[in-house]
């Protein structure tokens, strides 16, 4: 049966939702504490529009009149108002950045989660670095808008409109004066602002380049004494030193410049105000406190204008990181659970290539498998063999569905690979692997990783089949000991038997060694060896080698070659019937060769 028109195809072309509303739904699950959020905010920022009116009373009552009773109440009222915003400040400030906290959080879970879906092919068209800065730089910039910028906008609209129409109702004309002012020249001094942050960037940008140069010329140092270029090394960072200087002077001045006209702008626009209101209050059209509130509905109006102008560059800004985010999450897996999987039924490990047929995605019109039979019986041991760039690891990553055929079948226990679920086909299978990936927990999480709930004595006795029980109860913190990110702190011959003992653990139907003792010296092999004596029994085995010692003892060897199997046999039978397998034996495992 053909499969290939039942492959999930990645990225489907579907309608995006708005960013915006994306946004939004990340707050749909904590909807009762968004409504109580925002109904502080609006409030809270009502009660702030009072404090002109306070202000007002306390001039025209207390100080014109003279009244200290009046001032008193003043006062009073005051304090009340003050006393209520802390309240709804304090209740609009920890909801919202709850709701921010919790909405990265989900949104982390969310991205993640995918990621892990995600088939092996994806990830070698993306850096491993671009995925970590969307989960924290993209993800932190989401935290800041929803956490306070959102609220920030809400705010400053209310108080926007707001204070506007309080303006109108103190005195119309003055407010039209002030709207011809005041809105022009906040848009004005966010637009410089924005310049100025561009700039202030490029001098970042010189400065990382520099520090860039000395972490190169530090962590290369004896490259750059051996071939005598600290003189050259000395100048080149005085060069990056003398740019980032140059544009920190470009900074200055554009700094100098803006807050220079930002101070004339703002007193020429109060004095005009003030001239104006001062002219209203002769005439008896205005008092002096309603002048003040006017002057102080102002400041919150510019204020608010400014704010809201400079929102709207960081809401594009979280919009970039959003629709970045949701790139992964919309993302379908081209791999993934049919939509009825069988069962897999119970055996010692039958594996089955049948006329497969491969390309990768990003090489269309390169054929790398064409027509790859292979039948392997349970528990035997046969050994893939070839020239680099044969295929032999791409049909390794057949057998756990890394990748999918484009025609043909990858069988297990008779049942097409694609018909089983991913999590039970894997179960099925352990993996050595030429570098073998620890994580940086403890040697016995390591051991555990495919069952944290097993017992000590049954890691211990993985590790002892192992033959990594000894080194391991050498260190002083023993199966406690922390091995590092990806094994750092350990060998290769002891992250190789770690590698085995998680494998044994796994306790897996089929076992693929990959290169598994490529990289290890002679003493260390044997060791490993004996290792992999122990994993390999009565399971079924795929090895792919190039050292000899590996190879001749398996049950049969297949010669790839050009993306086919070109011979199969045992060691003595393709030494004479192949020639590509006699040359490699010569030319790449002939140093263990001679030693046998």
């Amino acid at each position: 049966m053909e499969y290939a028109a039942r492959m999930t195809s990645t990225a489907k072309a579907k309608k995006k939702p708005p960013v915006l509303l994306r946004l939004i739904s990340l707050l749909t699950p904590h909807k009762v504490r968004f409504a109580l959020a925002s109904l502080c905010l609006v409030f809270g920022s009502l009660v702030a529009l009072a404090y002109p009116q306070v202000a007002k009373y306390a001039i025209d009552l207390g100080m014109n009149e003279g009244s200290v009773s009046a001032l008193n109440d003043v006062l009073f009222w005051l304090v009340g108002i003050f006393a209520m915003h802390a309240v709804f400040v304090w209740f609009r400030h920890y909801l919202m950045s709850w709701l921010g906290i919790r909405a990265v959080a989900d949104l982390r879970n969310l991205v993640f989660d995918r990621i892990l879906l995600l088939p092996v092919s994806w990830f070698h068209d993306r850096r491993s670095g671009e995925l970590v800065g969307r989960l924290a730089a993209d993800v932190a910039i989401i935290e800041e808008v929803i956490g306070s910028q959102m609220s920030m906008a809400v705010r400053n609209v209310v108080q926007l409109l707001g204070g506007i129409i309080l303006l109108f109702v103190v005195d119309w004309r003055l407010t039209l004066v002030m709207l011809a002012i005041i809105p022009p020249f906040s848009v004005g001094a966010v637009y410089f602002g924005a310049k100025l942050r561009k700039r202030s960037r490029e001098v970042q940008d010189r400065l990382a380049e520099a520090s860039g140069r000395v972490q190169e010329a530090i962590g290369a140092i004896e490259t750059v004494q051996a071939f005598g270029r600290e003189r050259d090394e000395a100048r080149a960072y005085r060069q990056k030193v003398e740019e980032a200087f140059g544009s920190g002077v470009k900074l200055v001045q554009w700094r100098a410049s803006f807050m220079a006209s930002v101070s004339v702008l703002t007193y020429a626009s109060l004095a005009v105000i003030l001239l104006l209101g001062g002219r209203a209050v002769i005439e008896g059209r205005m008092s002096a406190g309603d002048l003040t509130a006017f002057l102080i509905y102002t400041g919150m109006v510019a204020s608010a204008f400014a704010t809201i102008a400079g929102l709207y560059g960081a809401l594009n800004k979280a919009a970039g990181a959003t629709e970045r985010l949701y790139d992964v999450i919309d993302t379908e897996p081209a791999i993934a659970d049919p939509e009825t999987p069988v069962a897999l039924p119970a055996g010692g490990g039958a594996l089955c290539f049948e006329n497969v047929v491969f390309r990768y995605d990003s090489r269309p019109d390169d054929p790398v498998l064409e027509g790859v039979s292979i039948d392997i019986a349970p528990g035997e041991v046969v050994a893939l063999v070839g020239p680099s760039g044969a295929g032999k690891t791409t049909i390794a990553s057949l057998v756990p569905r890394f990748y999918d055929v484009l025609s043909g079948s990858v069988r297990v226990e008779g049942i097409d690979v694609r018909e089983l679920a991913l999590s039970e086909l894997r179960k099925a299978l352990a993996i050595v692997a030429q570098e073998p990936v620890l994580f940086s927990g403890t040697i016995a999480e390591n051991i555990a990783y495919s069952d944290p709930s097993l017992s000590k004595a049954e890691v211990e006795e993985a590790a002892r089949l192992a033959n990594a029980h000894d080194f391991i109860v050498g260190f002083p913190d023993g199966y406690a000991t922390l091995v590092g990110e990806r094994g750092v702190k350990l060998s290769g011959g002891q992250k190789q038997r770690i590698a085995i003992a998680r494998a044994l653990v796994a306790d897996p139907r089929i076992l693929i060694l990959d290169e598994a003792t490529s990289n290890l010296d002679s003493e260390t092999e044997a060791v490993v060896q004996e290792a992999l004596s122990s994993l390999m029994k009565s399971r079924t085995t795929l090895v792919i080698a190039h050292r000899l010692s590996t190879v001749r003892d398996a049950d049969r060897i297949c010669v790839v070659e050009n993306g086919a199997v070109a011979a199969q046999g045992t060691h003595d039978e393709l030494m004479k019937s192949s020639t590509t397998y006699r040359r490699l034996v010569e030319h790449q495992l002939v140093p263990k060769a001679r030693v046998e």
